[in-house]
């Protein structure tokens, strides 16, 4: 153990509320019971809580990164703790922060945007923390750039007016009932999905057909009637096949997997009962197809996840491109946690030669 030089000794230290953030330490309702060197730049801090002593390890240039997250976290498939012992690993201290709770962002390097999952529902409070954040010394990611065109999915449009296949998409303002009968036909399809031009997780999205009952079709159309909606014909292949998620990393593709659904549901989320299955060796298509929509993005995000079905010509056409809240799927791959910190690590280092 390092050996402190007379006048670094624990007792010379006076640490408390004032100067906690000269050692890393920013929990203003902990005091320090003891600090004992390990190093000329790092030295073990047993920090005193309300509850039961923890021990951490600080340094003055240690970086802190803070995932955000939602409060309520039960039901959910989090996985994002993977990361935090690679990163831990490279000399990060890492916490979850929930979203809409009070914070100090200048005492975070970085703030990456993880598992807020009910921010939809609070939009502009969303995007004013955002603001706050990149308004503070911290670096946000994925930046609110980004996330303000990433929010509403008619960037489905602007990206099929670039040349990208989408899955067929029709914009419209307060759907009617025979309307909705009508974009049937003209899709020249069984079945549409309706949904919400801001919104995650699946939430008021419809599958309807030609036999939908007309009670029903009325009561999408009421969930409709103050926002917009996007309306897609049901591509089959989401219950034959699946949906493909490819997660990239600082533009490098780290993982793939497919999404299935649970008998009888349309949805393939995990919260709504579908399955996933890791795909080691992904089609060459379905790469170059997901590396090719990429590039139309104004800058390299630090994590995208490009969600792809396939059609009846073998092609794959953009379901969504999910550059705010992605799950990643860290689980289904034993590389991708630690690949992530290290893109999180070298995202940190750009962007301060940028701000020099």
């Amino acid at each position: 153990m390092y050996q402190p030089e007379i006048g670094t000794s624990n007792r010379s230290w006076t640490l408390n509320r004032l100067n906690f953030a000269k050692v890393g330490i920013h929990d203003s309702c902990a005091a320090v019971e003891h600090l004992v060197f390990l190093r000329p730049d790092f030295f073990k801090v047993t920090v005193l809580y309300k509850w039961p002593m923890r021990e951490k390890v600080y340094s003055p240039s240690m970086p802190r990164c803070a995932f955000l997250t939602i409060q309520d976290r039960q039901g959910w498939f989090i996985d994002d703790d993977l990361v935090h012992a690679p990163l831990r690993d490279l000399g990060w201290d890492i916490e979850d922060v929930v979203w809409n709770q009070s914070a100090d962002w200048n005492t975070f390097d970085l703030v990456v945007i993880r598992s807020p999952w009910d921010y939809q529902h609070h939009l502009d409070r969303f995007l004013s923390v955002l603001r706050q954040i990149e308004e503070s010394s911290a670096i946000l990611a994925n930046s609110s750039q980004i996330v303000r065109w990433n929010v509403d999915k008619t960037y489905l449009i602007q990206l099929q007016n670039q040349g990208v296949e989408i899955v067929p998409t029709e914009l419209r303002y307060r759907p009617t009932a025979d309307w909705l009968l009508e974009i049937i036909e003209q899709f020249a399809t069984d079945e549409i999905v309706v949904k919400p031009t801001v919104g995650a997780t699946a939430d008021d999205t419809f599958r309807l057909s030609k036999q939908t009952q007309r009670g029903m079709l009325e009561e999408v159309c009421i969930v409709f009637a103050n926002k917009p909606c996007l309306v897609q014909p049901f591509m089959r292949s989401i219950t034959d096949e699946g949906e493909f998620s490819l997660m990239f990393f600082d533009g490098e593709l780290s993982h793939t997997i497919l999404k299935t659904v649970r008998a009888g549901d349309f949805r393939v989320q995990e919260e709504h009962g579908g399955g996933v299955t890791a795909i080691p060796q992904p089609e060459s298509i379905l790469v170059d197809t997901a590396n090719s929509i990429l590039t139309h993005l104004p800058e390299v995000p630090l994590y995208a996840r490009v969600d792809l079905v396939r059609n009846s010509e073998n092609r794959f056409l953009l379901m969504e491109l999910e550059l705010i809240e992605p799950c990643l799927y860290f689980r289904f791959d034993s590389e991708a946690a630690q690949r992530f910190a290290l893109a999180i690590d070298r995202r940190l280092g750009s962007q301060r030669q940028l701000h020099r």
